[in-house]
């Protein structure tokens, strides 16, 4: 079972990610020609080449488009050991779809906003070099709700990364995030899946009867 098979819906965006997942591979392996690692240029969007890989990415999308899924699928992507990235069953991918991998940063908040003072603590980590992955990945679900000093304590750190960090900012609209982040930022849209993806999801997962998951 593939790391994209619950992402429904989202073909253009799983081909995207998955090209930038073997993009990253080439670029750890030292065999990439085409990828970019490092920071856009000042007011360039990161990764404008189709699949290349980037160091910052923006996930939109309402809720129910499935963004979280995609980010966390993409981390499990870039950590992967396996044949082709995204296997879903080697060490890698199932601990960063288990929230265990150590070289996986999740945040996640119930608060209104994501202060200052919390962001600071996350960009210090992810200074850290990855310790067992390929990759240091730190995913902000709701990064709209950054206050104006917390987004630029994050655009700081997205403007000069350190080495093999990715940063996955997950948001509702890409106008929810300060214009210098989303300059620096490649740009993902996701959009609601239909009901018979999510359908056809319930019945391969779950073993729901295919007419109780369309209803549902």
């Amino acid at each position: 079972m593939s790391v994209w098979d619950e992402l429904v819906g989202q073909d253009a965006v799983v081909d995207v990610l998955s090209r930038a997942a073997r993009d990253a591979r080439r670029i750890v392996e030292g065999t990439s020609g085409s990828g970019d690692a490092g920071p856009a240029g000042e007011g360039t969007p990161a990764g404008d080449a189709h699949g290349a890989m980037t160091h910052a990415w923006l996930i939109t999308g309402p809720p129910g488009s499935g963004r979280s899924v995609a980010a966390l699928a993409f981390a499990a992507a870039l950590q992967c050991t396996g044949e082709v990235p995204g296997c879903g069953q080697c060490a890698g991918c199932r601990t960063t779809m288990g929230h265990t991998n150590a070289d996986v940063m999740v945040v996640a908040t119930e608060a209104s906003q994501i202060r200052v003072e919390a962001t600071r603590e996350i960009v210090q980590r992810a200074q850290v070099a990855p310790s067992q992955g390929r990759w240091r990945v730190v995913l902000v679900e709701d990064a709209d709700r950054m206050n104006d000093f917390s987004a630029n304590a994050l655009l700081k750190a997205i403007e000069e990364p350190p080495e093999r960090t990715v940063w996955l900012l997950c948001a509702p609209s890409s106008e929810d995030m300060i214009a210098t982040i989303r300059s620096r930022c490649r740009h993902l849209g996701l959009r609601i899946p239909a009901a018979h993806a999510v359908a056809d999801l319930l019945v391969r997962r779950d073993g729901v009867d295919p007419r109780v998951a369309l209803e549902a």
